[in-house]
């Protein structure tokens, strides 16, 4: 199965919090949104792991003190359960280094106590975002079909799949969530950010890349996943 560390945009973050503590999480929530990044929010572990399992994020930022869960446990979780592998941030009270050697040991990224200034955690997800984006993988792998990123390609069998450029961008978040669907809201965050098009714009899109596939007898199949999206299948 495929799992790959990535960031798909540089300037856009997509971002998770989890924080039980409200006041805190409004907070940051609304000064990370004033940079226009996305923030989604769980105000539980369980919820958390859900999301993070479910969908793309540039970053997370996971409490350790939540009451559901010790967030040691959900960075672990997230880390061997996630389609695609996100930084974490670990946001705490805990200061010892025991504590923030336990945090890095189950898979953490970066470690902030609290109280912190929320100019360095905008700071420093931009950071984890662009460290990740090196890391990233080059080439994506889904049965017959090779995403070349560097280039833009999409390779069937060896032979080149002309797309549109939105056309391989969408290919692309396909090929990282694979074989999970991905939710259509998150596709139109991804590729229009807040300008999103016309309502059957990213249809159309979704349309001709089907399209696209199907003249490659062995290219993945685009299928809708009702009430959530697409996925692609081998």
């Amino acid at each position: 199965m495929l799992r790959v560390c990535i960031v798909l945009s540089k300037s856009i973050l997509n971002i998770l919090l989890i924080e039980d503590n409200w006041v805190i999480a409004q907070q940051v929530t609304e000064f990370l949104s004033a940079h226009n990044w996305h923030i989604d929010y769980a105000d539980n572990a369980k919820l958390g792991i859900q999301l993070a399992c479910e969908n793309i994020f540039d970053v997370i930022l996971l409490d350790l003190n939540l009451l559901d869960m010790d967030g040691l446990e959900v960075c672990a979780t997230i880390k061997s359960q996630a389609q695609v592998i996100p930084p974490i941030l670990m946001l705490t009270a805990r200061d010892s280094f025991a504590d923030k050697a336990a945090g890095f040991k189950q898979g953490a990224d970066d470690y902030l106590t609290k109280p912190y200034d929320l100019r360095e955690l905008a700071l420093r997800c931009q950071a984890l975002a662009r460290r990740s984006d090196l890391h990233q993988s080059t080439h994506i792998t889904v049965g017959k079909l090779e995403l070349v990123l560097s280039t833009k390609s999409a390779l069937i069998d060896g032979q080149e799949c002309a797309l549109t450029s939105i056309g391989f961008s969408i290919l692309t978040l396909l090929a990282k969530t694979y074989p999970e669907p991905i939710p259509r809201s998150l596709i139109i965050h991804k590729i229009w950010a807040d300008s999103p098009p016309e309502s059957d714009a990213l249809k159309s899109h979704i349309y001709a890349l089907r399209k696209a596939l199907e003249i490659h007898p062995s290219a993945p199949k685009l299928k809708t996943v009702m009430n959530v999206g697409y996925r692609l299948e081998c």
